[in-house]
């Protein structure tokens, strides 16, 4: 079982706690984890790009010049792809580029990079994240003293204001509740900060 200090918000380490193995401790399995990010990414599209073909735009209703005789070439509309302000052929739809993936694999791509994190030693753990009041020189002290640079994400178990409103201003910090957890995020993360009873949580979901 991976083993890991565990500190308070001032930087001083309180205890140490024994990590679950089929969560923090198992061999990641990369490409589960590039799966499931292009899945997450593929979701995150909208979808909304849209274009107009030669029936939706405005005019073109008479044909421009005669059929024989101009020299020219033939012409049907001045709204075909051809002519500036014309139609475009084969242009995208708005269209979901939604899919899903094997439930499972979701599971095990989290447990990819929690573990993953384990092993570099970019997980910290915390007794408790708690402050008395919304302030975000509160935060940066804490992070300060736990020596976290760069890129940080914090995962609650439950939305608290006061942390949430205190990180949301610090640039690199991220805050989300532990039902939002993501590869995204894990991924995106340099330093990743857990409370114990987000540690806790984790082994009876992902167990």
């Amino acid at each position: 079982m991976p083993k890991v200090d565990v500190y308070d918000l001032k930087g001083k380490k309180v205890s140490d706690v024994e990590l679950a193995e089929n969560v923090f401790g198992i061999e990641p399995n990369e490409n589960i984890v590039h799966e499931v990010l292009v899945n997450y990414l593929a979701n995150q599209r909208q979808g909304t790009q849209s274009t107009k073909t030669r029936a939706e735009v405005s005019g073109g209703g008479k044909k421009p010049w005669r059929q024989k005789g101009t020299g020219r070439a033939r012409q049907g509309s001045i709204r075909a792809p051809q002519w500036i302000k014309g139609g475009i052929a084969l242009g995208p739809k708005p269209r979901s580029y939604k899919y899903t993936v094997n439930k499972k694999e979701r599971r095990l791509a989290i447990k990819s990079l929690l573990s993953s994190k384990v092993l570099e030693n970019e997980l910290t753990v915390v007794d408790k994240m708690e402050l008395k009041e919304i302030k975000t020189k509160s935060m940066v002290s804490a992070l300060s003293a736990l020596k976290l640079e760069g890129k940080t994400l914090i995962i609650l178990t439950e939305n608290n204001e006061n942390v949430v409103k205190s990180a949301r201003n610090i640039e690199g910090v991220k805050t989300i509740s532990l039902n939002n957890i993501n590869v995204f995020d894990l991924l995106n993360c340099k330093n990743l900060v857990l409370p114990l009873d987000t540690v806790k949580k984790l082994e009876e979901v992902y167990a």
